[in-house]
């Protein structure tokens, strides 16, 4: 019987250096050329045993991955900027925010979508650090199929504890398939997480505010009942957009008061701020304070 693949291991550290074909028939030596002084263990294949090595090649691939970014991110950390970062995102702890600009993050997480094993710091979740969840927004943003996107979003979104990182993962994608984004939008803000619900109150902002509104989107955002600051921030964001965006329909949620007060007034405060709304326009939405 022959053999199916052969484990060369090193034996100055007792790790496996690499995968080497077997010959396939008994008693024919493989590459000469190879062979090393290592240690050669040779295993009849069989499923229990190719699983097993499978796992821990899986295993150790996911540590190198994930040593070698935690690695990166210690090396380029500011300081003064995770300084500044912290009194932006105060809701994390301060450990958990290192100080890598967003520059650097895209660019490598750019870098990173070329490697075959970035797939095990995808799944290593939940993530340790800021960085690390920037890290996997920026390269679900580069992913060039719309399903697949979908159903690695959906996996990372439970575990998305910030307003930065929720707000920046906007794959480009989804330009592209905006009627079936629209389909899992209401599921999301029916959530009980806080950064679910706000991600899917700003994909109805980045894609259904101009060619593809409808009016029955700003009731779907108005009947989001949060007493969380960050949903209810975004809600706020939302309606001073569509202000700028859709103001006829916009307008008539303020007038009649089916915002929360607080809601109201953040709304009509952003929508006063906003370069793209009119001066007569300003003056009217501050008689409509509550």
């Amino acid at each position: 019987m022959g053999y199916g693949r052969e484990i060369r291991y090193n034996q100055r550290n007792g790790k496996p250096d690499d995968f080497v074909a077997g010959s396939g028939e008994k008693g024919v030596p493989g590459n000469k050329k190879s062979e090393r002084a290592d240690r050669l263990i040779r295993f009849k294949t069989g499923r229990r045993k190719v699983r097993k090595m499978s796992m821990w090649t899986a295993s150790y691939q996911r540590n190198m991955i994930l040593e070698e970014i935690k690695k990166w991110i210690q090396e380029e950390k500011e300081e003064e900027y995770g300084r500044f970062l912290r009194r932006i995102v105060p809701n994390l702890e301060a450990g958990q925010i290192q100080g890598v600009r967003t520059p650097k993050l895209r660019k490598y997480a750019k870098e990173l979508s070329r490697r075959g094993e970035i797939g095990e710091f995808l799944t290593a979740l939940p993530h340790g650090s800021f960085e690390e969840n920037q890290l996997h927004a920026f390269l679900l943003e580069g992913e060039k199929e719309y399903g697949v996107c979908l159903e690695k979003l959906e996996i990372f979104l439970p575990y998305v504890d910030n307003w930065a990182t929720c707000d920046q993962l906007s794959p480009k994608i989804f330009k592209k398939h905006r009627r079936q984004l629209l389909e899992r939008i209401p599921d999301w803000l029916a959530s009980q997480k806080t950064y679910t619900v706000r991600y899917g109150i700003g994909m109805l902002l980045i894609h259904f505010l101009e060619e593809d509104f409808q009016e029955e989107y700003l009731d779907w955002v108005a009947q989001v009942d949060s007493e969380e600051y960050y949903v209810n921030m975004m809600i706020a964001w939302y309606f001073a957009t569509a202000l700028a965006k859709q103001y006829r329909q916009a307008i008539l949620y303020l007038e009649a008061g089916r915002l929360p007060r607080w809601v109201h007034n953040k709304t009509i405060q952003k929508g006063i701020e906003s370069n793209r709304i009119s001066k007569e326009t300003k003056d009217y939405l501050r008689s409509l304070r509550r």
